[in-house]
């Protein structure tokens, strides 16, 4: 019954893409809100016993597909380009963000270990791409803005995934008293994984650039080729019982060497089929959330609001702190930090451990109220906020750090 709603959501949606995309409303809020009502309104799925493994499976291979684009998209080249501004959002503002999110979790949630603070702090770092789409594409956001923003929410999502990893081995090293657990994961999750990860990244780059320059493949099916990658990077990783996010990640990287039109491939998959995935993913999220609604804790809610303002854009204003742009600029990229389908991945994969660590429900519900204020604040802001944002840095002079060439 769940998959005939959702094609039938998505049937109605492609109908009416063009129009909701001059509205507040965006797919996000919409799959995110259908999958909630689909709860109210089907008595059959409110009585059906749910686990997370569809949801699961469903992102992970979600997420594994993003980071493997956007890290075969990536170019040195624009970080040079507009001066080291991802840098410093990837470095400092992504270190502060962890940290301050981690203190604040040990703030708001006493229940909660220094470990699983960590723990709760790294899922909720990254930004989502898909989120912030209307703010990278919009012309009326200066092109160095919009590719800073655009290049941290693509990384940032790779990057958290070595300090969740190493988080959960100190809470499991810890709860179960056997320091040597810590050696091993770290070898097997981010060992094995960059091993994986960068042997299958550079050897199919090396076939896929020599079949390219012999024209041994046929143009359409090139796209595949590609894709099937980061799919070798599941397989592989869980052969060896390693992270399939950084194998992914880093093979996206790595297959740039043999073939510099993987990004390009692997961008026009995410578009098309990435994107019905994605959306699947909300829809699902949006019908969990609504079955946990009667667990949200002020505490929850308060955490959500401070992960969305005060750890999100203190670190963005530290890591911007002189480069000469205006404050609004500072507080429009402090704002459009919005947390979506690598933070719901990344909890569900801490949660398919099942380490029955007492703060776990904490964290379950933290993050699903974080994703879910930040589906709705980010998507109906982001028009309002795109338009103030642009009579304020009119008025900016030509020689302002906004309005320089890239």
């Amino acid at each position: 019954m769940l998959i005939g709603i959702y094609c039938t959501l998505i049937f109605i949606y492609s109908l009416a893409s063009g129009r909701l995309e001059r509205t507040v409303i965006t797919a996000p809020i919409l799959f995110t809100a259908a999958g909630g009502a689909a709860l109210v309104l089907v008595p059959e799925l409110r009585d059906r016993d749910y686990n997370f493994m569809l949801l699961l499976q469903m992102a992970e291979i979600g997420l594994v597909l993003l980071l493997f684009t956007d890290a075969s998209r990536t170019d040195l080249a624009i970080l040079k380009s507009i001066r080291a501004l991802p840098i410093r959002l990837l470095s400092t503002g992504m270190l502060l963000t962890i940290v301050l999110g981690a203190l604040a979790a040990l703030g708001v949630f006493p229940d909660l270990t220094v470990w699983e603070a960590g723990i709760l702090g790294a899922i909720l770092a990254p930004t989502d791409a898909g989120l912030g789409q209307i703010i990278v594409s919009s012309p009326h956001v200066p092109m160095r803005i919009r590719q800073a923003l655009n290049v941290e929410a693509g990384l940032n999502d790779g990057l958290s995934v070595p300090f969740m990893l190493f988080f959960i081995a100190l809470a499991e090293a810890g709860s179960s008293g056997q320091q040597g657990v810590l050696g091993r994961f770290i070898m097997q999750q981010l060992g094995y994984g960059a091993l994986a990860g960068i042997g299958i990244g550079l050897a199919g780059g090396l076939l896929l650039g020599l079949a390219h320059r012999k024209q041994w493949m046929a143009e359409p099916l090139e796209t595949l080729g590609v894709i099937a990658l980061p799919l070798l990077c599941i397989l592989a990783s869980e052969a060896v019982g390693a992270s399939m996010f950084i194998a992914a990640f880093l093979a996206g990287l790595a297959v740039q060497v043999g073939f510099r039109e993987a990004g390009r491939h692997s961008v026009e998959f995410a578009e098309e089929w990435g994107q019905l995935l994605n959306l699947a993913v909300f829809f699902l999220f949006g019908l969990l959330a609504a079955r946990a609604a009667g667990r949200f804790t002020a505490a929850s809610i308060i955490y959500a609001a401070l992960s969305l303002t005060v750890v999100r854009m203190l670190p963005v204003w530290l890591a911007l702190a002189g480069t000469g742009l205006s404050r609004a600029t500072v507080l429009f990229m402090g704002w459009f930090g919005p947390r979506g389908l690598a933070s719901i991945v990344l909890g569900l994969v801490y949660l398919e451990r099942e380490m029955r660590n007492p703060g776990e429900a904490t964290i379950r519900v933290a993050v699903m109220a974080t994703v879910l204020l930040s589906i709705f604040a980010h998507g109906l802001s982001a028009m309002p906020g795109i338009k103030r944002y642009a009579r304020t840095i009119a008025k900016l002079p030509s020689a302002a750090p906004e309005n320089q060439k890239i």
